[in-house]
């Protein structure tokens, strides 16, 4: 069976078609359109343009991913597309497609949870992992700990309360002039700097959060005081050296100390989350999972704590439609079809 899946939920245009042979599932194609340079200039996504750009590069897109996955439009078996969460022009414009595409074809459509697609990165990676597992998805617009005890079924344990991990990286980048993505940048920087030069404070939650009471929040995350130390520290040099930009050696070193910070928090989290709940492994996804120290410290606690760590490649790390159409086959399998009706969720739940 083949799947052609579409992915438009922020800026990214993607379109893959991944094979279900029954047993495992592979790549044949997955194309990804970056607008990076498009919102480099405003130091974030912009959502018009972002949806405008969508509609400029999804036919060619789509059209590349067939022709590389070998597949023209009547060898797809099934479609899938994220409904959401995302910006909801972004997402209109891939829903929109898909179901056209789909009714003119009268082949099924599924919709996907773009957190999902991320979880699901890592079968598509790996094949089966050992259950129940604790996944970490960890990306620009969401830190969340999820328990999958069967597959295709998942349970939240965590989130954060307030910024993203990724979205913190974005904000301090755009503190110190680095640019955008801030994410890579800081990780860049980290390599040379002193990772012990500021001793950040860290985040324990002990009250439940309001908006999720039945949660007992233990496995909550919190970057926002963190991101506020930096712009204080920052702005305290500032002040004493009488500069808008700080020398560059501490730049590097509070890159190298507040990526240090970020990825401890992370893992100390999902491993905890793992103890607690007896997991057989952890898996980690999302846009941040590319960041170099977050995988060599992961892999490196795997070794010494025993419990096996699992991450996607880096082209399944960030957004892309192969991680959706992988989503897509779970849904297929419970028989769970689209409905002609079928609209964008920006705020869609997993």
């Amino acid at each position: 069976m083949l799947v052609l899946g579409i992915e438009t939920s922020c800026d990214e245009t993607a379109a893959a078609v991944v094979e279900d042979n029954g047993h495992r599932w592979s790549i044949r194609s997955n194309i990804v359109a970056s607008q990076v340079e498009i919102h480099r200039e405003w130091g974030g996504v912009v959502p018009e343009l972002a949806s405008r750009q969508h509609v400029r590069d999804i036919c060619g897109v789509v059209e590349r991913a067939l022709a590389d996955g070998g597949a023209g439009w009547r060898g797809v078996d099934a479609l899938a597309v994220t409904q959401g969460p995302g910006l909801v022009g972004s997402l209109l414009v891939g829903v929109s497609f898909a179901k056209a595409a789909a009714w003119s074809l009268n082949k099924p459509l599924v919709a996907v949870n773009h957190l999902a697609g991320h979880i699901e990165s890592i079968w598509l990676e790996h094949g089966p992992i050992a259950l129940p597992a604790i996944v970490l998805v960890v990306s620009g617009g969401h830190t969340s700990l999820y328990l999958v005890k069967r597959e295709g079924e998942y349970e939240l344990l965590g989130r954060t309360r307030d910024d993203a991990a990724g979205e913190a990286y974005d904000k301090v980048a755009k503190l110190l002039s680095l640019g955008y993505p801030g994410g890579p940048i800081i990780d860049r920087l980290a390599k040379d700097g002193n990772e012990t030069a500021i001793r950040w404070p860290g985040t324990r939650l002990t009250n439940p959060d309001r908006n999720a009471p039945e949660r007992d929040g233990r496995f909550d995350f919190s970057f926002s005081g963190l991101k506020t130390a930096v712009l204080r520290h920052v702005r305290q040099r500032q002040a004493e050296l009488g500069v808008e930009q700080l020398p560059h050696q501490e730049i590097v070193d509070l890159a190298a100390s507040f990526q240090r910070r970020v990825v401890e928090t992370l893992i100390e989290r999902a491993f905890a989350a793992a103890r607690w709940h007896g997991a057989k492994s952890i898996g980690i996804a999302g846009g941040v999972s590319a960041n170099s120290r977050l995988r060599s410290e992961a892999l490196a606690k795997a070794q010494r704590s025993e419990i096996p760590v699992y991450i996607p490649r880096l082209s399944l790390s960030t957004d892309n439609a192969a991680m959706i159409a992988a989503a897509g086959i779970r849904q297929l399998r419970a028989g769970r079809i689209a409905p002609a009706d079928l609209n964008a969720v920006a705020a869609l739940a997993l």
